[in-house]
C-alpha cells in the first residue's frame, strides 16, 4: 500500500522529530544506550518520515553516503537522489535519476565517488552506472552474466546488488548480493568487487558471504583498515523486522568468480563474519512502531554510511526504507560502533 497524502517537511518538523540521547558525560551516555559490548545507539530520528520535498516523496531510502561537503546523499529505491544537511536532515536538492532509455531505475546502493561523481547500483539487472552530480550518466560498470536476473543469469529478482562500498584507498568497489543465486546454497551470497582503472573500473575478485537462515544483506560498508559492516536483515508478518549488524573480513576469502555453485564445498573460504550487535537489544529509546515489531525501534532497515570516528567508535548512520507504507516509518540511527 502507497501513501497518496504526505505532509510537508518543515524545519520545526525536523528538529521536533529528533530523539536525543540523555544527557551526561559522553562515557555515561555510551553505557546507558549499550545495544552490545561493541555498539550503542546515540539517538534516532523520525524527522523526514512521510515528509516531501520539491514535490518529491521523501521516503524510500535505500542507501546513504558522505558527500565531499561533508552533507549527506540519501538514495531513494525510487530514483531519486537526495542532499541533506548532515546536522538537521533538512533536504538541500533532488536530482532525478533514470537507465539510458529514460525509465526509472530499482536504485540500491550509492557511492560517492573522490571525483564528486555518484556511483548506483540497480537491481532490475542489476547494474552499475557511474553519474555526474546533476544526474547525467557517465557510464555503466560490467557484471559478470551469473549475477544477472533471470533468465539472462541466476539471481532472483528483487535479490541483487543491494549494497555498494569503495575500500580504503579507492582503488576496489565492492557490491553486495541481497541473495543467493540459483544453484549456490541459501545461506551463502555473492560479494562482487570492481578494480579502478583511470576514470571507470573493471571486473575483480567475488567472494562467498554466509548469511544467517533467512536473512538477507541490504547494505555493506568499508571499515577503515578494509574489513566490512555487514547488515542482514529480514522480516516475518506479525512479529516484525530482524536486523543484524556483523564485522566482516574478506581478505583471506577465496575468489569464487569461477566457481559455477557455492554450496558449502572443500577449498571455498567464506568471508570470516563476527556479530557487533543484533539491534533488537537495542533500547527503544521513546521510539514507536506502526506494525508489529520485536523492539518499537526496529524498522525495515536498509541503508548505512560511516559517518566519522570518535574516541575509538566509528559513527554509523542507519536509514530505513518506509516503503512509502502507512505502517513503515523512514528512521535515522545513529550509532557508535567498536571494530
Amino acid at each position: 500500500m502507497r501513501l497518496r497524502t504526505v505532509l510537508a517537511t518543515t524545519t520545526a518538523a525536523l528538529a521536533a522529530a529528533t530523539c536525543l540521547s540523555a544527557a551526561g558525560p559522553a562515557g555515561a551516555a555510551v553505557q546507558q544506550h549499550a545495544c552490545s559490548p561493541s555498539v550503542s545507539l546515540d539517538r534516532f530520528s523520525d524527522a523526514l518520515d512521510k515528509t516531501t520535498y520539491e514535490n518529491t516523496f521523501v521516503g524510500n531510502l535505500s542507501a546513504l553516503a558522505v558527500d565531499r561537503d561533508g552533507s549527506l546523499a540519501a538514495l531513494s529505491d525510487r530514483s531519486a537522489l537526495f542532499d541533506l544537511d548532515a546536522r538537521t536532515l533538512a533536504p538541500r536538492s533532488v536530482v532525478p535519476l533514470a537507465d539510458e532509455s529514460g525509465a526509472a531505475l530499482d536504485s540500491e546502493g550509492l557511492v560517492v565517488d573522490r571525483d564528486g561523481t555518484r556511483l548506483v547500483t540497480s537491481e532490475n539487472e542489476p547494474s552499475i552506472r557511474r553519474y555526474s552530480a546533476d544526474g547525467r550518466i557517465l557510464d555503466r560498470l560490467p557484471v559478470p552474466a551469473s549475477l544477472r536476473v533471470a533468465p539472462a543469469g541466476r539471481a532472483v529478482s528483487n535479490g541483487t546488488f543491494e549494497g555498494l562500498t569503495l575500500l580504503p584507498g579507492g582503488r576496489t568497489l565492492l557490491a553486495s548480493m541481497e541473495y543467493a543465486l540459483s544453484g549456490d546454497s541459501a545461506g551463502i551470497v555473492r560479494f562482487q568487487t570492481w578494480q579502478r582503472h583511470g576514470k571507470t573500473f573493471r571486473l575483480g575478485a567475488q567472494y562467498a558471504y554466509p548469511v544467517d537462515a533467512g536473512l538477507g544483506v541490504p547494505e555493506v560498508q568499508a571499515t577503515p583498515d578494509g574489513r566490512l559492516l555487514v547488515l542482514e536483515r529480514g522480516f516475518t508478518a506479525g512479529v516484525g523486522n530482524t536486523v543484524r549488524l556483523y564485522l566482516a573480513d574478506p581478505r583471506r576469502a577465496t575468489d569464487t568468480g569461477g566457481v559455477e555453485n557455492l554450496t558449502g564445498q572443500s577449498g571455498v573460504r567464506l568471508i570470516k563474519k563476527t556479530l557487533l550487535t543484533d539491534l533488537v537489544t537495542c533500547p527503544s529509546l521513546g521510539a514507536t512502531a506502526k506494525q508489529p515489531q520485536p523492539n518499537p525501534l526496529l524498522d525495515n532497515i536498509e541503508g548505512m554510511a560511516v559517518t566519522g570516528h570518535e574516541k575509538g567508535r566509528l559513527k554509523v548512520l542507519l536509514v530505513s526504507d518506509d516503503n512509502q507504507n502507512a505502517v513503515q516509518t523512514t528512521r535515522f540511527y545513529y550509532l557508535r560502533v567498536r571494530v
